[in-house]
């Protein structure tokens, strides 16, 4: 998988690329992760791009030129075109479903916005798909695009050492995760669930299914109604009993 990411500010992803679940995709090569300075398509000698909106207003936008160059330039200079994503608060959110259609891409070009954003006639010319990571605002789409990566990344395979640990995970299997417990058994009076310290391998599965459906009711009842279609009857059985209303 080789992602490509257009930016004003390339170093905020030197860390991020070195460290945790993808720096040891990129170390194994799986993952390639190649950062491009927007201001190198910038086309004048202050390497600026960005200007004032039409029309007045607060803020500055990225103009349409540098990054329609820089998009078609990296397209060109690839094998594969691949998929072109930019961040955006007005973008598909992006959830477990779209990380897993992303994690069948060979190659993904992302671009950073910051200010007010992209002069509208990028997405219009290049067709970019926007995606957002969320309902907020933030400084830039670079802390964005490090969520997109990192969400997809984790599910390629041999990236994380224990692919059940990835089939468990919340969202997965259209449920928050379970509750976890590891050592001291004891914690100010607080105790581990004794099924989980019972050997009974049947019940524990059981138990961690209860409590991933009872959280997912409790807290998320949304992804309920998204979900229920897929969901085994086992869950739909739990559903019933816990939430009648979320079952109609």
């Amino acid at each position: 998988m080789q992602f490509e990411v257009v930016t004003l500010f390339p170093q905020l992803f030197a860390p991020f690329r070195e460290t945790g679940v993808l720096g040891r995709a990129i170390a194994a090569g799986i993952v390639e992760l190649e950062l491009h300075d927007l201001r190198d398509w910038a086309g004048n000698r202050w390497r600026q791009v960005d200007d004032e909106p039409y029309g007045g207003g607060a803020g500055m936008v990225i103009q349409a030129p540098p990054v329609i160059s820089a998009v078609r330039d990296l397209q060109a200079r690839a094998e594969r075109r691949g998929r072109l994503v930019m961040l955006s608060p007005r973008g598909r959110v992006l959830d477990h479903t779209l990380a897993r259609e992303l994690s069948a891409e060979h190659r993904i070009l992302v671009l950073c916005g910051r200010y007010e954003g992209f002069d509208e006639r990028v997405a219009e010319i290049l067709g970019a798909e926007e995606v957002s990571v969320g309902d907020y605002i933030l400084g830039g789409g670079e802390v964005g695009a490090m969520v997109v990566i990192e969400a997809v990344t984790r599910l390629l395979p041999g990236v994380v050492g224990d692919p059940q640990s990835v089939a468990e995970d919340s969202f997965a299997a259209g449920l928050l995760d379970y509750p976890a417990y590891t050592r001291p058994a004891e914690v100010e009076g607080h105790t581990v669930p004794e099924v989980l310290v019972s050997g009974d391998h049947g019940a524990v599965r059981r138990w961690r299914l209860e409590k991933a459906v009872e959280l997912t009711v409790t807290r998320r009842p949304d992804l309920i109604r998204k979900h229920w279609e897929w969901y085994p009857e086992e869950v739909k059985d739990l559903v019933r009993h816990l939430a009648p209303d979320l079952a109609d």
